[in-house]
């Protein structure tokens, strides 16, 4: 009988369990397509901004903007961009991995890099293992806005043009699909136009109403009023800003589809498991009947 009120007992467990990851795959569905749609739809955003920028850059020459000269010497600022819980299977720890691939790929040192976290899980990784962290940001909503990291690019262009570092990278999960979200690591600071170009429409989706990508054009030369100068020292900044933001949109949309899937597996674990304990309940039971059995018909033939 102990046994089977220990299996019962197992049984119940997972029941509850599978309650639970049923109940939080539900949530992340919502969330997920709440996010990818915010997603997808940022990306003609990410366009257009790029196609600006082409068009001011064709009419001076970006090279002197400070933003965009090269730094010889310096740390290298990485912003990393993570989720704040957890459940969500590999999603964090693939970008935490990329990151350390990317340091030890160009020799960087702990002294050699310090990192902006935005989300809880990439603080806690590099805090704990000795590397500088400039600032951190962590409960971030669902509902992101432009001006959510307006403090991060802020700090980072701060860094860069003011602060003398050499590089500024900035590190996510890009969405590629619901079961597919790729680490990244790209390098926003200095800014290149080509390098950009690149990024937008690598984001781009192959399939779906966003596939549109904008049709390559010659960029015409433009009259800017007051000047090129002080229209790009308003642009770039901005620019960074929207990477920042596209980044933590793409971030969202992963951590939920992440999330959904790996409790989905959950779920299906669970329910799996209830019904292999259930067979073995039912056998246990039936053996136990079965003993029961013969020991009456034992007894009754004791008696004749």
């Amino acid at each position: 009988m102990a046994g089977l009120k220990v299996i019962k007992n197992k049984i119940q467990g997972v029941d509850k369990t599978h309650k639970v990851t049923k109940a939080m795959e539900a949530v992340s569905a919502v969330k997920m397509r709440k996010a990818q749609e915010s997603a997808l739809s940022g990306r003609p955003y990410a366009l257009s901004a790029l196609s600006i920028l082409k068009r001011v850059s064709g009419s001076m020459d970006g090279s002197r903007h400070p933003l965009a000269i090269r730094h010889e010497s310096g740390k290298v600022c990485v912003v990393v961009i993570t989720s704040d819980k957890g459940l969500a299977g590999a999603l964090n720890s693939a970008v935490l991995r990329e990151v350390h691939r990317v340091l030890a790929e160009r020799s960087l040192q702990k002294t050699d890099v310090a990192f902006i976290c935005v989300g809880k899980k990439g603080y806690e990784h590099f805090s704990k293992r000795g590397y500088e962290v400039l600032s951190h940001t962590v409960n971030l909503g669902d509902d992101v806005s432009p001006d959510t990291l307006t403090n991060v690019s802020k700090e980072v262009v701060g860094l860069y043009s003011f602060e003398g570092y050499r590089e500024c990278l900035v590190a996510y999960t890009n969405f590629v699909s619901t079961f597919e979200q790729r680490a990244t690591v790209r390098a926003l600071l200095p800014l290149d136009v080509a390098e950009l170009e690149m990024l937008v429409t690598g984001i781009t989706p192959k399939k779906g109403k966003y596939a549109e990508v904008e049709s390559k054009e010659s960029v015409p030369l433009y009259t800017i009023e007051p000047d090129p100068e002080t229209v790009l020292n308003e642009l770039l900044p901005f620019l960074v800003n929207i990477h920042f933001y596209h980044a933590l949109l793409e971030a969202k949309a992963s951590e939920h589809s992440a999330r959904m899937v790996a409790m989905k597996n959950a779920s299906d674990k669970a329910r799996d498991l209830s019904k292999e304990l259930t067979r073995e309940y039912n056998k246990a039971r039936q053996t136990l009947i079965t003993r029961e059995v013969s020991e009456i018909v034992g007894g009754i033939e004791a008696m004749r």
